[in-house]
């Protein structure tokens, strides 16, 4: 064959390559570019989320993907610390450049804040800007925003069979659009160890923000894999039973549905978002 025979022959491997390629654990490398309208920079979910489930406090993100909401949680409500677990190492790289060019791009105008406050203060104060502050919080300073490095961090974990030290505790612990694919793919056991994990892991008092996927959702994505396609089959709880299961055997005291307060979701994502005390 010659040597145009040989290349369509590759052209074609690869195209099927292409084609063959899927993710059994929801780690699309492109997740947020199809889950975010054109033009949108912000995350919707963060227009429900609230200031005092984060800000000061130490938080975890299960399946935080390339870790884009992960860091505007962190930037926009500022956490104490917040660490994002993802079971795909690739996910977590990602996740590691988004924090690096995020944090480089909220550094530059910090640095010039901080030359033009040192000029135009008599006593050598920082000045705080007011915007998106409110009445009982204020923006941090110059210095606090450089640091969103050391406020951030990312780490390759499956959370469903991790051990836990038992002296680790978090306030806030964010499991968004993750529960479907950890029970797809290990099963009503690895749903229930979610939740009996996550609870032991919350101080008294603590949040667990949950966002499961509808059952249309599994049925959708069922084949996958072998393993998703068995797991499917042996099902018994449904994601209409997660509230009662969460209150009544987990453990959790009370749940709220902020659901009604989103918009500005792509089609296709108008999933409930559950928030869960300790």
């Amino acid at each position: 064959m010659g040597k145009g025979g040989d290349d369509d022959e590759t052209q074609k491997h690869n195209n099927n390559k292409k084609r063959k390629l899927v993710f059994p654990y929801g780690n699309y490398k492109t997740y947020y570019g199809y889950r975010l309208a054109q033009g949108m920079d912000e995350d919707p979910r963060l227009k429900v989320l609230r200031k005092e489930w984060f800000q000061g406090k130490y938080c975890l993100d299960i399946g935080c993907n390339n870790g884009l909401i992960t860091i505007q949680i962190a930037h926009k409500f500022h956490c104490r610390t917040i660490l994002g677990i993802d079971i795909d190492s690739d996910r977590v790289q990602d996740a590691y450049w988004n924090l690096r060019k995020t944090a480089r791009s909220k550094s530059a105008p910090a640095k010039a804040s901080k030359l033009e406050d040192k000029d135009h203060s008599e006593n050598n104060v920082a000045v705080v800007s007011n915007a998106d502050t409110d009445e009982t919080s204020k923006e941090p300073s110059s210095s606090e925003q450089i640091d969103l490095m050391d406020i951030v961090s990312f780490k390759r974990e499956n959370f469903v069979q991790s051990w836990h030290p038992p002296g680790k505790h978090y306030d806030t612990i964010l499991c968004l659009s993750v529960s479907k694919w950890i029970h797809l793919n290990w099963g009503d056991d690895g749903l229930i160890t979610l939740f009996s994990e996550t609870w032991k892991l919350l101080k008294p008092g603590g949040i667990f923000v949950l966002e499961p996927q509808p059952w249309n959702s599994y049925v959708s994505n069922r084949d996958v894999s072998e393993t998703t396609i068995a797991n499917f089959g042996n099902i018994m709880f449904r994601p209409e039973q997660f509230q009662e299961i969460l209150l009544d055997k987990i453990g959790f005291r009370t749940v709220e549905d902020i659901t009604s307060g989103l918009t500005g979701t792509k089609a296709g994502f108008n999933r409930p978002i559950l928030v869960f005390q300790k």
